[in-house]
């Protein structure tokens, strides 16, 4: 295992937008660390999200809404040599800061993520669970809820996020597998189960594939989060 550098800075940033009842344990949990900066990137939360970050002592800055604009935006005004990539509601493991060191000081690797844990009792959930891990281990392919990490001047080099509604994170993840070896660390983070509990595991597991499927098939990004989004709908109504 590559030796990790304490003074490379850490800048982890997290997209919001209404996360006021997520947000304080999320930037609680981050705070437990060595030479890390947090920045929340608000795209425009009306329920006070950026009031309780702010409370916190973090930096918050305004963007436009939009999961990749946001990130891109917190990208940009950060000042570490490391980028990571924060969900609102994924809380990241204790010595987070040392696996994202200690991976990134590998030569072979150009970027790295968690293994998943999802925050409720189900079984079903556990499967889920255990195929995201095969997924990101053997297929070299996580998404954005495992907590991306990456060198700042990598992100800078590859364009950041491509300015897509949806699979922002999938895209970015297909450009790093090119260049280089994506290390999975053995520690979860331990993300909400809200999404899966919205929708139903079978079906928030078919929408997902269905997405990803489309999107290698061509499919517009605009028309997948258009469809994506009424699904989303249609199921808060049931």
């Amino acid at each position: 295992m590559s030796p990790e550098n304490p003074n490379l800075k850490i800048s982890l940033i997290i997209p919001v937008l209404n996360e006021a009842s997520t947000i304080a344990p999320v930037i609680s949990t981050a705070l437990e660390a060595k030479n890390v900066e947090i920045i929340v990137a608000d795209g425009g939360s009306s329920d006070g999200t950026a009031d309780i970050a702010k409370s916190w002592g973090v930096r918050v800055i305004s963007t436009a809404p939009g999961r990749a604009t946001q990130m891109n935006a917190g990208a940009a005004a950060a000042t570490g040599e490391i980028l990571l990539f924060l969900h609102a509601d994924t809380l990241l493991p204790r010595g987070y800061d040392s696996y994202a060191r200690r991976a990134l000081a590998n030569e072979s690797t150009i970027a790295g993520a968690f293994e998943l844990k999802i925050d409720a009792r189900r079984l079903s959930l556990r499967l889920v669970e255990k195929g995201v891990n095969w997924r990101s281990k053997f297929l070299q392919m996580p998404y954005g809820d495992q907590a991306l990490f990456l060198n700042a001047a990598t992100f800078d080099q590859i364009g950041g996020f491509p300015d897509l509604p949806l699979m922002e994170d999938f895209q970015l993840v297909h450009r790093l597998k090119k260049q280089g070896r994506i290390e999975i660390v053995p520690h979860p983070v331990l993300t909400s189960a809200r999404r899966w509990q919205q929708l139903g595991v079978i079906k928030t597991t078919a929408i997902n594939q269905i997405v990803i499927i489309a999107y290698y098939l061509g499919v517009s990004p605009d028309r997948l989060a258009f469809w994506y989004k009424r699904q989303k709908k249609n199921s808060s109504k049931n």
